[in-house]
């Protein structure tokens, strides 16, 4: 690699630093599924999809007050998606008609039925439909409540 060894090319190198940071900014995001916690407070999340083998469900991921996390790594496999949340410091949650599996620690639950028989708590997913997106990002916004609509979704591009 070649120094920059005058002051003119030193400030020429200062000053394309702003348009390499602009342009990595840029860039195409990842194909994933994210969840962007809004909020002031500490939240949990679950998923719930159908997979080759059935339904699963997964959780908890815990999401820091404004921030966001990738809950699917990669290009989504399904259309629809179903994900629940609970606020952890004030108890609000983020719901849906749809039932399905969760437990009190980290969990990763095959089947959707009989979750209490199986040693499971029943939780009501909200249903997102991705339309078939590579990628998809929920934000979490203050005021969940058992009968509010559902958080927002959007493609991530």
């Amino acid at each position: 690699m070649n120094k920059v060894r005058s002051g003119a090319g030193k400030k020429a190198l200062l000053a394309a630093l702003p348009f390499v940071a602009l342009m990595a900014h840029t860039a195409p995001a990842h194909a994933d599924f994210r969840v962007c916690n809004a909020t002031q407070s500490l939240v949990g999340v679950g998923i719930g999809y159908r997979a080759k083998a059935g339904w699963i469900t997964e959780g908890w991921w815990h999401i820091e007050a404004s921030s966001c996390k990738t809950l699917i790594e990669g290009p989504l496999s399904s259309r629809f998606y179903y994900l629940y949340a609970e606020d952890a410091e004030r108890g609000g949650r983020w719901d849906g008609p749809v039932n399905m599996c969760v437990a009190e620690k980290e969990f990763k639950i095959a089947g959707v039925t009989d979750c209490v028989a199986r040693g499971f708590q029943r939780a009501g997913f909200q249903e997102y439909d991705t339309g078939e997106q590579s990628s998809w990002m929920v934000q979490l916004t203050e005021q969940p409540t058992a009968d509010g609509p559902p958080a927002p979704g959007t493609n991530g591009q």
